[in-house]
């Protein structure tokens, strides 16, 4: 008999390894300035590692899914997570720029997409209730990241050199990811020994779709496009709007607060969007949601001192972290779930690659304005993209569903 209680635990599971990853990849910015002072190697030449890391994640994300689809997901966050440990691990030990870069950036960017996709996938299979909230919350556990992983590693680096901080959370990362990773298991109905009636019994309705169809198919391209846009519209914002505040004057550190006031916003936006989505429908919340962003994007030109800047920060999170799971959720809505890996694997790759164009955007708008306002009015203008474009998605036609056989 299935245990349909065990579905929490996957949430839990899913939550907790996502802080975990997320956490360790982030804590790069916290060891930016005790690496460069340490090795005497460039700010630009450090903080790259992460640009690689996106890049990585980006590409990865797609291969991890695909291979989650086909071996389940218990083995690909098991290897992401030894892969994780070891790859903090041999940063720490690295002589070289490049060698730092290439360990950090790209094995660590590797071993963090094994855990998204896969376990986004797999949460999806395991609800057809809540299904919504469930992804919300597995999404929440990743957004602690910046709550949690960040202060301990600026605690660590306090007190020890960051070469010693990042062993102590390589150690931290295989003492809880890797046993945590084997309680994940796949799906019931993808159970190969699952009883035929447990798969048959209140199973929605399968999309009939080979992969190639899957990958062709307009509601697949529209929700890479989506999250490309959205992800783009929020990257730029994100990383650079610190840096505004400081150019309107605030000091730096109720400036690094901004920052702060918006990822608790957004642990409270996935919670809500997810209940939303359940309640009226993931497709009719992301529309809205897209629309609201590009306007909590553009609200930023009009924010001047530091109350202004807490509103909006507060809008501008509690928005863009809210639609962001519910990509999962359309996505399952739409598609074969033994196909979820890959499917999610793609949309990750798109935000990936959308996240990556915030960073450059913003420092070439600054450059050449002296002012980071066309950032903002650009932000906007990508968001009504990302809104117009999700306006045009059309769930999978019903002939199209391989309704489950009667018993």
């Amino acid at each position: 008999m299935i245990n349909t209680g065990y579905r929490w635990v996957i949430v839990a599971a899913g939550g907790l390894l996502g802080c975990l990853a997320i956490g360790a990849m982030f804590s790069l910015p916290v060891f930016l300035l005790p690496i460069s002072r340490d090795t005497g190697w460039s700010v630009t030449g450090v903080s790259s590692a992460m640009t690689i890391g996106f890049l990585a994640m980006a590409f990865a994300s797609i291969f991890w899914g695909g291979l989650s689809d086909r071996w389940g997901p218990r083995p690909i966050v098991f290897a992401g997570s030894v892969l994780l440990a070891v790859s903090l691990m041999l940063a720490s030990w690295t002589t070289s720029l490049i060698g730092f870069q290439l360990v950090f950036g790209l094995l660590v960017g590797v071993a963090a997409a094994a855990i998204f996709a896969p376990m986004m996938a797999c949460v999806t299979g395991w609800f057809d209730t809540h299904r919504s909230l469930a992804v919300s919350l597995v999404s929440a556990g990743m957004g602690m990241a910046p709550m949690t992983m960040s202060p301990f590693a600026a605690w660590l680096v306090s007190g020890h050199d960051w070469r010693t901080s990042m062993q102590i959370i390589a150690i931290l990362v295989a003492v809880v990811m890797i046993p945590v990773s084997l309680l994940v298991r796949r799906a019931p109905a993808l159970e190969a020994n699952a009883p035929a009636a447990a798969k048959s019994v209140n199973t929605p309705a399968e999309p009939s779709m080979s992969l190639g169809e899957v990958l062709k198919s307009p509601q697949f391209i529209i929700l890479l496009l989506t999250n490309f846009f959205c992800c783009a519209t929020h990257s730029g914002p994100i990383f650079h709007t610190v840096s505004y505040a400081i150019t309107c004057g605030i000091p730096m550190i109720a400036a690094v607060s901004i920052y702060s006031i918006e990822g608790l916003a957004g642990m409270g936006g996935r919670v809500v969007f997810g209940l939303l989505g359940d309640r009226f429908g993931a497709k009719h919340i992301l529309v809205l949601g897209l629309l609201a962003q590009a306007f909590g994007a553009l609200a930023y030109v009009f924010a001047g001192g530091l109350g202004s800047f807490y509103a909006v920060a507060g809008l501008f999170g509690f928005i863009y972290a809210g639609v962001m799971p519910l990509y999962a959720v359309i996505a399952r809505e739409n598609f074969p779930l033994k196909m979820m890996g890959t499917v999610i694997g793609g949309t990750a790759m798109a935000g990936s690659l959308g996240m990556a164009t915030g960073p450059l955007a913003g420092g070439l708008i600054y450059d050449t304005f002296a002012s980071y306002t066309w950032l903002y009015v650009g932000s906007w203008g990508i968001g009504l993209g990302a809104f117009l474009i999700a306006l045009t998605f059309k769930p999978i036609p019903k002939s199209r569903m391989a309704v489950a056989a009667a018993a």
